[in-house]
Order: C-alpha cells, then sequence, then structure tokens
C-alpha cells in the first residue's frame, strides 16, 4: 500500500483513524495534503467494492482551538443544514457544493484518538481547487458570492446561538483596548520606534466602535460569519472557475455581515502582499471593490438589510484598522503571536494595513456609491 511522505507507523495510524469513521471500504494509500499552518491534513484514497474513492481527514490543532466539540458542533450543524437545503433544491451536484461532516461509527462529528488528538472527516471535493491570490475581478467576484451565499443559506439555521471558537475575535473595542494597554506598558521598548503608527491609530479609535454601536443599537444583527474570508477558502471547479464550495470553517461563528464582506476587501482588492515594505505600492484598487461589492450583493441582497448595505465601506475600513492595531499590538508585545520573519516584520505588516484604510478613506465617496447602486 502507497503511503507518500508517512512512514509505516504513520500510515498505521491513519488508517486506524480511518476505521474510527462510518466510512466503508480498503485504504489504498494516504498522503499529506494542502498548505495549512494550523491543522494536519491528510487525503485517503480507498477502494470501494473495486472504485476509487477519496476522504479528507484532518487533525485539529487543540491548541489552537480550546473547545473541539463546541467547533465540531458549529460546523456539523451549518453543514448539514445547507445540505439540507440543496437537497431539498434538488441540486444535483449537492456534495460538492458544501462540506459534507463524515460521522464516526459512534455517531460523533469527531474521533479522539490515543493521543488524546480530535480528528475529523469530510468527503473529498473532486476536480476544484483553492487559489492562495486574486488575480482577476472574476475571481474576486466568484468568492466574495460564495461567501455571501454561503451567509445566506445559514441565516435560518435553527436552534441556539453558535458557540464562539475564538471568543471577541472580532471584537474591535477589545482590540483596541489591548493596543492602548501595550502602548502604555511598552514592554519590549519598541514605542518610541513607531510613533506615527501610534498616533494614527489612537486618532482613528472610532473605527473600532462604529460597527458594534450599530449592532448595539439593534440597527445591524448578528449573523453566523466564516471570519476568514479569503480566496483559498473557496474551492473553484477545475473546468469552469465557478464557486463550489466553502470551506476552512474552524471560525464559523456569531459575526456580522460586514465582517466577512470587510475582510474580503482587505485581503483581495490591494495590488501587494501583506508585508510589502514599500507602504506606498499599496492602494485599494476600485475596480477589485467593485467587483467584490457585485458579487456579495449578488446574494448578499436577499438578506442583508439597507443598514448593513450602506456600511460596507465601514466594514472594509473597520477589519482592515483592526488587522493593522493587532500587527502593532505584536510588534509591542515582543512578537508573541503573529509568526514572524524578521525584526520588524509585524510593523511592516501593520503600515500596509494602515496605508490600506487610508486609501480607502480617500476613495470613500466612490465607495459609498458603489456599495448603494442597486
Amino acid at each position: 500500500m502507497e503511503h507518500k511522505d508517512l512512514s509505516p507507523e504513520e500510515f498505521a495510524h491513519i488508517q486506524d483513524i480511518v476505521a474510527a469513521f462510518n466510512i466503508y471500504g480498503d485504504v489504498v494509500a494516504a498522503a499529506p495534503y494542502g498548505s495549512g499552518h494550523i491543522n494536519d491534513t491528510f487525503v485517503v484514497n480507498m477502494s470501494l467494492g473495486g472504485k476509487p474513492v477519496r476522504y479528507l481527514f484532518q487533525r485539529i490543532n487543540n491548541d489552537i482551538f480550546k473547545d473541539v466539540p463546541g467547533l465540531m458542533s458549529n460546523v456539523q450543524r451549518c453543514c448539514d443544514h445547507i445540505q439540507a437545503r440543496l437537497q431539498r433544491e434538488k441540486v444535483s451536484d449537492a456534495s460538492r457544493r458544501s462540506l459534507t461532516v463524515i460521522p464516526t461509527k459512534d455517531g460523533s462529528a469527531y474521533h479522539i484518538d490515543d493521543q488524546q488528538k480530535f480528528w475529523r472527516c469530510y468527503i473529498f471535493i473532486e476536480d476544484a481547487v483553492g487559489y492562495d491570490i486574486i488575480e482577476n475581478e472574476k475571481q474576486a467576484f466568484v468568492a466574495a458570492n460564495a461567501f455571501a451565499n454561503f451567509q445566506k443559506y445559514i441565516t435560518d439555521l435553527p436552534g441556539e446561538r453558535l458557540g464562539e471558537t475564538i471568543p471577541d475575535f472580532h471584537n474591535t473595542i477589545k482590540r483596541f483596548e489591548t493596543l492602548k494597554a501595550a502602548i502604555a506598558e511598552d514592554s519590549q521598548g519598541r514605542a518610541k520606534d513607531v510613533q506615527e503608527e501610534i498616533e494614527w491609530a489612537l486618532a482613528h479609535e472610532g473605527l473600532a466602535h462604529t460597527l458594534l454601536d450599530l449592532r448595539d443599537a439593534g440597527d445591524i444583527p448578528e449573523r453566523i460569519t466564516h471570519n476568514d474570508t479569503k480566496l483559498n477558502n473557496v474551492l473553484l471547479d477545475n473546468a469552469t472557475d465557478e464557486a463550489m464550495c466553502v470551506i476552512d470553517l474552524d471560525t464559523l461563528m456569531p459575526g456580522l455581515s460586514l465582517y466577512d464582506f470587510g475582510d474580503l476587501i482587505r485581503t483581495s482588492t490591494s495590488p501587494v502582499a501583506e508585508d510589502e515594505k514599500d507602504p506606498s505600492k499599496v492602494h485599494m484598487q476600485m475596480n477589485m471593490y467593485k467587483a467584490v461589492v457585485s458579487g456579495f450583493l449578488e446574494s448578499g441582497r436577499d438578506f442583508m438589510n439597507d443598514c448593513e448595505i450602506e456600511n460596507m465601506p465601514i466594514g472594509a475600513q473597520t477589519i482592515t484598522f483592526e488587522t493593522g492595531i493587532r500587527f502593532l499590538t505584536d510588534y509591542l508585545q515582543g512578537d508573541v503571536y503573529f509568526k514572524t520573519k524578521y525584526d520588524d516584520h509585524n510593523i511592516v505588516r501593520c503600515r500596509t494595513q494602515f496605508a490600506l484604510v487610508k486609501s480607502m478613506e480617500a476613495q470613500i465617496d466612490e465607495m459609498r456609491a458603489v456599495a448603494l447602486v442597486k
């Protein structure tokens, strides 16, 4: 039996994991899969009555995700709900349109191995792939539409509120308070070197409050959000480039629609990388912004209210600002959260985010006009 890049012991362990789940067939091969940095992912090839079939197995990083049972409850509830809706709509390729959680033989959404590690299993979605970088307006449109459609399909999820897999993940007020505490403590003596960034951030404190104030006033509702809306979390059909399935649901939890929209703008509209050392190269490309807005609203208009739509430009600024102050906070604290490749990596990242917000500020009137076009 083939087990690419796995030792005999690792392959035997994968066989034991497969045996715990409610699937049939013989294990033919197994190999590491994908480029994720948090969970360990494996594709397992099986033979079912002589026909090949593949499954995706993941070892969930419970150092990052402290409540795996709660996380998997969120994932299974939403995936089951979407699959049921697709079946009702008689979608012919429903199993490619949403992740399908395969239960263990005792009916659980996860298995705990003899090393106390958590495992899950999905149907492998064939003939589709995720891309790391948005290269054109079509991809921007498709990704935005996929994430908005994902939100739409779970707006009517029954039952209790989903659990927060990472509490206060987008609580921008708390993020700002953490920044101010890091400035005051200045544990690494770095504040003197980034006074310009500190002063700019402090002058924009209002951005940390706008969306949460609107939520608290009842003007925009809490929704179920993905919270990691990058292109590589949408699988595109190999033949047509059509969006097939939204993946990587570990941060699926209560949030605001504008969190997902804002992160799409943050990650897809600048022509340079997040750690570009020359902030003058950073700007929001209006053509890409229009593509994301168009894609998001194609499905978003079915569930978003007027206040959400009116505040799409603020959502873009808010999430970009939040990311910038997180990089600044981590820099001041000694680079304890984000992985860095050199001493100033976090402050370089911070500057790109702040430059992107500044570019949005300069184009805010056009951004507002785009979002309000029917």
